[in-house]
């Protein structure tokens, strides 16, 4: 509509509005509507501000969804009238706040409900000022053409280097633990060192934590 209204100069080359309408696919009626509300005030603006003003709160706020959004709207500003969760994703749409949906993880390791978790001792402070002093842990999956093949590596925060790596054909705990003796091997030492993972069944099993007590 914009641009019609900008090659039609507001309109007022009547000759041109049907030709740019046909061309772009939208009615005539469609425009004159247009042009008669763009300078009106938007019914959503002081929603828009709200969420802006949450996402301005904290730097990790940028990464809200509709649905956290729309309570965290509903919690911070009781007094105010919150409309439906679509409508705030609408909004956010809008002012360049949504975020589309991440691809869903491929499963490598899966949350054991029952088991205990660990302290997140790092709070998503992934710097560390020496090596050794903080270290993340992962397992990846890569096909062939024989099966899959099972990577897991340990590296560490201060320079990503690769502390210890291991591979099986399986994703066992078992492979967790040799990614820690391998990491101990080759770096004679890490007692001390904080290993951050997620919280799948590997990591949170008896014999990873047995093993990973008695090496660092």
């Amino acid at each position: 509509m914009k641009l019609i209204a900008i090659k039609t100069e507001d309109g007022a080359t009547k000759g041109k509005i049907s030709f740019y309408c046909r061309a772009l696919n939208v009615s005539r009626q469609a425009f004159y509507d247009y042009m008669e509300n763009r300078n009106k005030p938007w019914k959503h603006e002081r929603l828009a501000v709200l969420i802006k003003e949450i996402i301005s709160e904290d730097e990790y706020n940028d990464t809200y969804g509709r649905e956290r959004m729309h309570k965290a709207l509903k919690l911070k500003y009781p007094s105010e009238s919150i409309p439906s969760e679509r409508t705030v994703y609408r909004v956010m749409e809008h002012i360049g706040a949504d975020h589309p949906k991440r691809r869903k993880p491929n499963g490598i390791t899966k949350a054991d409900r029952e088991a205990r978790k660990s302290d997140d001792l790092l709070k998503r402070d992934f710097t560390a000022e020496k090596p050794c002093e903080k270290c993340v842990t992962d397992i990846t999956e890569i096909p062939a053409k024989d099966g899959k093949l099972y990577v897991s590596a340990i590296f560490d925060c201060y320079d990503l280097f690769v502390s210890g790596l291991a591979m099986a054909d399986n994703m066992r705990a078992e492979l967790c633990v040799q990614t820690v003796e391998n990491a101990c091997k080759n770096l004679g030492n890490m007692r001390g060192a904080i290993i951050h993972s997620d919280r799948g069944s590997q990591y949170t099993s008896e014999k990873y934590r047995r093993g990973h007590a008695r090496r660092t």
